[in-house]
């Protein structure tokens, strides 16, 4: 069974290496890693860890945190591992997609950018339009999106009037970049969080802004 940990830890020599120590006394193997973000004396690390079937993900928590200056963010199941160039071939995939496009983009986005679910939608006549959603999308509909258009990819309220409650309910937390013409954005949802790290917004408008440059050369 592998998880994805998501850890806050002092940025200094040698920090990793001791929380990889703590994780392997709970037979808890490393298996890849993405450094999400670096801050003044701090850094954000992605990790996928293997443990053995019946492990609880608990213990992987404590055993992190008994690391002076590492905190556990976030901790869910995970498959495979950690790669930094699934975005290039993203937008490989949705610029040979042929009509296919925008779905083959959302079909992908939560595995190269470890969301639960991702959309495109668009404003609509007195509300919004879903055009697309991966197989995690929520089933309950999206009704109004204040915050379109949208000019630049951004973390929004998850507790805005806007989100379904059921969403709510789940603790999703959103994120959304515009997307080509039309005033089209795709909205990223994470289900149980954490929060998305301007880093991971960052990296979102960019490959957003990669596929609307390969929308417009193929239209």
């Amino acid at each position: 069974m592998s998880y994805l940990l998501r850890v806050s830890l002092e940025d200094r020599p040698g920090s990793l290496g001791v929380l990889a120590v703590q994780l392997g006394s709970v037979g808890a193997d490393i298996l890849s890693l993405e450094v999400v973000e670096r801050g003044n004396g701090y850094a954000v690390d992605d990790l996928v860890v293997e443990v053995a079937p019946g492990a609880l993900p608990d213990s992987l928590i404590t055993a992190a945190e008994k690391v002076s200056g590492v905190r556990v963010d976030s901790i869910r199941p995970y498959s495979g591992v950690l790669d930094t160039h699934r975005e290039l071939e993203l937008v490989d995939q949705v610029a040979t997609a042929g009509r296919d496009r925008l779905q083959v983009l959302v079909d992908n986005a939560p595995r190269v950018l470890r969301v639960s679910w991702a959309m495109v939608i668009t404003p609509a006549s007195g509300g919004v339009l879903q055009l697309f959603g991966s197989s995690g999308a929520p089933e309950t509909p999206l009704t109004t999106a204040d915050w379109l258009p949208l000019e630049h990819a951004a973390q929004l309220d998850a507790e805005g009037d806007w989100v379904p409650a059921a969403w709510q309910d789940m603790d999703t937390r959103l994120a959304a970049a515009p997307l080509g013409a039309d005033a089209k954005a795709i909205l990223l949802g994470r289900i149980g969080g954490p929060d998305f790290r301007p880093s991971e917004v960052a990296r979102l408008g960019y490959l957003a802004g990669i596929v609307s440059t390969v929308l417009r050369s193929e239209s």
